[in-house]
């Protein structure tokens, strides 16, 4: 069993987690657990992350809450979002080191598009 780094619950109101969804970050991935009867467990890669977006709506704010939007390459979850958790800031700065961390330790190089016509000039099309 790998090394839980962070641990959390979607939170809704007064910032209470009164829900079944249970996020947690390993040093390699990102799962999210949901349901009570009939759990469903979500397994995200790290290095297959490509963006990180904190929201905080005036909700969230008021009880210290916020949602970290993740734009991903994986086919099954193309976004993700990370809802109503606390301390948000520190949850993207761990998430941004150790997508970091695993695309270095893979050799992902991620690739930024610039446009279209960008694209068809670099393959002579």
């Amino acid at each position: 069993m790998e090394k839980t780094l962070w641990k959390d619950r979607k939170r809704i109101i007064f910032g209470l987690p009164w829900t079944f969804t249970r996020y947690s970050l390993t040093e390699d991935k990102l799962l999210v657990d949901t349901g009570f009867f009939n759990r469903v467990e979500e397994e995200l890669r790290l290095y297959r992350i490509m963006d990180i977006t904190m929201k905080r709506p005036f909700g969230q704010r008021i009880w210290g809450l916020g949602t970290i939007h993740l734009c991903t390459g994986d086919k099954s979850s193309p976004e993700l979002d990370i809802k109503s958790i606390k301390n948000p800031r520190q949850l993207k700065e761990l998430l941004s080191g150790m997508v970091e961390k695993q695309r270095e330790e893979k050799r992902i190089v991620a690739r930024e598009f610039m446009d279209g016509d960008m694209a068809e000039e670099e393959h002579g099309f």
